[in-house]
């Protein structure tokens, strides 16, 4: 008899002004990859609910909706729609900043679409990192927040734990980005052909996007993983990681591994990559720079990791993927 598939809940925030389209939208789209794992008959992929959680009058959200029925399951991921009304401050409430920063903390990837985006910078759980937001709210946005470092250029930006969209309808490509994660990257694009949707194909192609564990339940451990992400594990020492813990080396080296899969070494090193994917893809910077702002003081040793993990040199990866004159027309 077959092995049963499990199930991991993603969690969709419908806040007072959240755009419905965006919300239902993300429920068909993880139905329809759901779907396509389903033919593939294998225990390995996991299934997907979805949940809804609703907020309003300054009340904690509560689950109002789910796709399968069972018991409540930690978010693996919760994503906050766009609104086509704009941000709206009443919305960012205490119960809400504080929730978002308690599911956060638990291990769950927030993911926000456009207004989405500033809910997150309002919970302060952006400070320090990147982000992305709509053109027309770019210049409020980096003077209200300017602990964040904003690539309003980028229409997604990927930040492992954290992941922020720019526009009102890349809450597709988000859901996608989720699919890639959770499903593989074949069936991320084939659910994107049933639903006629774009893609992008860098993912696809060179190797998913670095999408760390954080659903392990090991406190000490996710705290460093959070740490590094804030840090883009540059300049950073065993020592140091293991006094971010807490823990003496040999006991962090033992739970880091058994919780994220990787030594402490090349979880910084795919962190780093995933960094140079992204400046690779859309900056202009010199390898030799991109490589020394990811914490490479070697150029020669990032072109070596960074092809041992995409399978392209830098120079290929850019020529391919990089948003430039010549490759302009194939966005």
């Amino acid at each position: 008899m077959a092995q049963e598939r499990a199930f991991v809940e993603l969690g969709v925030l419908i806040y007072p002004g959240a755009q419905m389209a965006a919300v239902h939208g993300l429920t068909d789209l993880f139905a329809v990859a759901d779907g396509i794992a389903a033919e593939h008959a294998s225990a390995q992929l996991r299934r997907l609910r979805v949940s809804h959680w609703q907020t309003a009058g300054g009340e904690l959200p509560s689950r109002v909706f789910a796709s399968d029925a069972g018991p409540d399951l930690p978010l693996v991921a919760l994503l906050i729609p766009p609104s086509i009304a704009g941000f709206n401050e009443n919305v960012a409430t205490p119960p809400l900043m504080d929730w978002l920063r308690a599911q956060h903390a638990s291990g769950t990837v927030l993911g926000g679409v456009c207004v989405g985006s500033i809910l997150l910078a309002e919970s302060g759980l952006l400070d320090g990192r990147s982000a992305t937001t709509h053109w027309t709210s770019a210049k409020t946005f980096a003077a209200r927040y300017p602990k964040i470092k904003l690539d309003a250029d980028k229409p997604m930006v990927d930040d492992g734990d954290l992941i922020t969209t720019a526009g009102l309808m890349a809450w597709s490509e988000l859901g996608l980005r989720l699919v890639d994660r959770l499903l593989g990257p074949s069936i991320a694009t084939r659910t994107a052909q049933f639903l006629v949707i774009e893609h992008s194909d860098s993912a696809s192609q060179c190797g998913s996007n670095f999408a760390p564990i954080l659903g392990h339940g090991d406190g000490a451990i996710l705290k460093v993983q959070h740490w590094l992400q804030r840090s883009g594990a540059v300049d950073v020492s065993l020592g140091a990681m293991a006094e971010q813990a807490g823990l003496e080396e040999r006991t962090f080296l033992r739970r880091f591994r058994a919780a994220t899969g990787l030594k402490p070494t090349e979880y910084c090193q795919h962190l780093r990559v995933g960094k140079a994917r992204e400046m690779l893809e859309f900056t202009n910077g010199t390898i030799d720079h991109i490589a020394w702002t990811v914490g490479y003081q070697d150029p020669s040793a990032f072109r070596a990791t960074f092809k041992k993990i995409t399978g392209l040199a830098p120079s290929d990866y850019r020529a391919r993927f990089g948003v430039s004159p010549q490759n302009a027309g194939r966005s």
